[in-house]
């Protein structure tokens, strides 16, 4: 359909963004409005009434290592066990570590995480990430507060602010036995700040940067009475981005509310929202093969271009701890998000007309709707004299989803590579609802740990699936479908613990991936199954004394089976035969060097080979069997150094490097590695207050995070840029 000339976009300004909450659910302005800046006020009032004091507290102790890898989490094991119980490679990145390094979305955070590297393209709302050599939504599962948003269509948009972030949890390895299909290579769960009990602390962020990049973000939570608690956190960033028409804002919000009904029983309500205008911008086309420094800047999407995203995240969770030997819990939820692209999204450069065509002109809708229900309970009791924790569980969910575009997708211009008008969306198809799915799941689990000892420990978990998925193609009747999938999952392992701040441990697991995404699954793709793997893994864990720091290192072979493959006796069918493996060896090292001096690094080497894997290439059947995978970096590490060289300075120096990646499954081209170097200065002015500079890129690198086109358009990593913040605690 035809668009009519539009005005460009202004810039944003902080006043517009303030009146972007006019937007948001009632749910969560009200609890803002309740809960947050009203509570400064109260807290104000009662130190001038004579400091009330509350009833008892308890307090959550802070942290005392960055690895963390002796304190409880709830992304490897639903029995809180602790990374040095869990049989598997589980890292903890903290909302303070992933703040003080200027880290402002969560996949700058994440991927900061020992083998953990990053695939961001607008198509999959910028959050896609590679683990073990197993890339995308369909094998690297994001969650916040461990619950998943079922991916649409390969895209995932919530969450995406680190400001209310208490920490990362990183699962790497097979997780699905926990979150069920689409986590062969690992799990990401954001764990937003939750309500405390103790007195209200508040905290506001202010933040300059290079290309107009601003951000303002308030912090509030604490205890009420002897009852009630809450917290509540709201972010807003804007950035002219450093190309052209390369505006961007997001707003973030989140509140909770929680009910201590008695010490064994409470409840919380929380309620989470977004709302983004990522970047409308696909990348620049290589000119001759190379990156042409008069296109660093350069940004060839349409003028009226469009990308937005609004997320909601509502739930409800119940804690009941009837016993020190029972604990039952429940979570009810409502999850929704909507999006709209309308972009032109391919940039091909011509060597012969020295012209660049401009293809791919999509528009597409997502809207989406899930409800679920996720209860578990946690038995102690004592098995011939061995201490023994089990759970049992189940949860279900209801995922609408439709799809919206103007398929077949029309549209090309062609434009000079430096100078041209970017000009506007046309289509000659409309933009309609083309199809519709309904997805119902359910599953069953269980996971028990029996100590055979006070060294030895069997930790094992079984889940089972079961997902029916319904489509309506809203043009035609005649493709509706309907697919009923049924898959089980499970991980064994072994724990030995030849002290309390050590561990080896080995498992076995089995894990399940969709072929694309579950609840948009196509009439090709009916008569398959979900594809499998299995995983086989060993590791050491050591946590150092004194404070001084932790490390870890792990082994590990995984094998995904009934991948899409042509047959070798006939090209023309396709057959679920295809089979992907990867091994390889991570380390991960927190090290208090001196007093004043802490080093924080990560290495990950793998091997990602297809073993069997055949695709048609000019009317022939070739196969990829030893061939590298697709956009799949080989290794990758990172390093941290903070130094505290006065009482009130501290200085850090960052390093990121990801190795070179294939452009196809041909291997016909290698894009070659990048290290970005981050350098930061922090002053602590006073109690309350905290100035930081921060650099990144110090070495101005040019180098993309993604790329696309055959790997002839490439999605370009921030260049040198400064930030300056102020953090204020009160």
């Amino acid at each position: 359909m035809g668009r009519g000339a539009a005005p460009r976009r202004a810039r944003i300004s902080h006043t517009a963004g303030v009146a972007r909450l006019s937007r948001l659910s009632g749910l969560s302005f009200g609890l803002g409005l309740a809960f947050g800046p009203s509570l400064v006020l109260a807290q104000a009032a009662d130190a001038a009434a004579g400091n009330r004091s509350l009833a008892p507290v308890q307090v959550e102790a802070e942290r005392h290592t960055p690895l963390a890898i002796d304190e409880p989490t709830q992304t490897g094991s639903r029995l809180g066990l602790t990374p040095l119980e869990t049989p598997a490679s589980i890292e903890v990145l903290t909302g303070d570590t992933i703040r003080a390094r200027g880290d402002a979305s969560v996949i700058d955070a994440a991927t900061r995480a020992t083998g953990i590297t990053g695939s961001p393209g607008p198509g999959n709302g910028g959050t896609a990430m590679a683990a073990r050599g197993f890339p995308g939504h369909g094998s690297v599962m994001q969650l916040f507060d461990g619950t998943r948003l079922y991916a649409g269509a390969g895209t995932v948009t919530f969450p995406f602010d680190t400001w209310s972030v208490d920490r990362i949890e990183v699962l790497r390895g097979a997780a699905s036995v926990m979150y069920g299909e689409g986590a062969i290579g690992g799990a990401i769960n954001v764990v937003p700040k939750k309500p405390t009990r103790g007195p209200i602390q508040n905290e506001a962020l202010v933040t300059l940067g290079s290309d107009a990049t601003r951000q303002v973000a308030f912090g509030s939570g604490g205890a009420i009475n002897d009852r009630l608690s809450y917290r509540f956190d709201i972010s807003h960033r804007t950035t002219d981005g450093f190309m052209q028409r390369g505006e961007t804002e997001s707003l973030a919000v989140g509140a909770a509310v929680r009910l201590d009904v008695s010490p064994q029983l409470q409840f919380t309500l929380s309620h989470d929202e977004g709302v983004q205008t990522p970047q409308r911008y696909y990348g620049v086309p290589l000119i001759d093969g190379h990156l042409s420094s008069q296109t660093l800047r350069q940004n060839y999407n349409l003028d009226d271009a469009e990308i937005k995203y609004r997320d909601k995240w509502t739930r409800l969770d119940a804690v009941w701890t009837p016993s020190a030997a029972v604990t039952v819990r429940n979570q009810l939820y409502r999850l929704e998000s909507t999006r709209h692209w309308r972009n032109s999204e391919t940039y091909t450069y011509s060597a012969s007309t020295r012209r660049v065509t401009r293809g791919d002109y999509l528009e597409i809708g997502h809207d989406q709707e899930q409800i679920g229900n996720r209860t578990d309970a946690i038995f102690k009791h004592s098995v011939f004299g061995m201490a023994n924790q089990v759970l049992a569980g189940f949860d279900v969910n209801r995922i609408d989803f439709q799809h919206t575009n103007d398929s077949p997708y029309g549209g090309r211009s062609v434009v000079d590579p430096f100078v041209f008008n970017p000009g506007y969306y046309a289509s000659p198809v409309a933009y309609t609802p083309r199809y519709r799915t309904k997805t119902d799941t359910y599953a069953f689990f269980t996971e028990d740990k029996l100590a055979l000892d006070e060294q030895w420990s069997v930790v094992g978990s079984l889940r089972w699936d079961h997902a029916k998925v319904a489509r309506t193609d809203l043009q035609n009747a005649a493709n509706n479908l309907g697919k009923t999938f049924e898959y089980g999952t499970g991980r064994l392992g072994v724990v030995y613990a030849p002290d309390a701040s050590q561990s080896y441990y080995a498992q076995v697991a089995r894990a399940a991936d969709p072929l694309t995404s579950l609840i948009s699954t196509s009439a090709t793709q009916v008569p398959f199954e979900l594809s499998t793997g299995k995983q086989v893994e060993v590791g050491y864990k050591r946590q150092l004394a004194d404070n001084r720091g932790a490390w870890t290192v792990a082994a590990y072979r995984i094998e995904k089976n009934k991948l899409l493959s042509r047959d070798a006796s006939d090209p023309n069918k396709t057959q679920q035969i295809g089979q992907q493996s990867s091994e390889g060896i991570e380390a991960t090292l927190d090290l208090a060097l001196t007093s004043t001096l802490r080093l924080e690094a990560n290495v990950s080497k793998l091997r990602a080979r297809y073993d069997d894997f055949n695709e048609v290439v000019g009317g022939r059947l070739v196969s990829r069997a030893g061939n590298t995978p697709t956009g799949v970096p080989e290794e990758a590490a990172n390093l941290w150094l903070n130094w505290r060289f006065l009482p009130q300075w501290e200085a850090a120096f960052g390093l990121r490097y990801v190795g070179p990646r294939q452009v196809d499954s041909a291997n016909s081209r290698k894009i070659g590695s990048y290290t970005v170097a981050d350098a930061s200065v922090s002053w602590q002015a006073n109690p309350s207050l905290r100035l930081a500079l921060r650099a990144y890129n110090l070495a101005d690198r040019k180098y993309p995070v993604s790329f696309s086109n055959s790997g002839n358009q490439w999605l370009l990593g921030r260049p040198r840029s400064f930030e300056l913040s102020a953090l204020v605690n009160f």
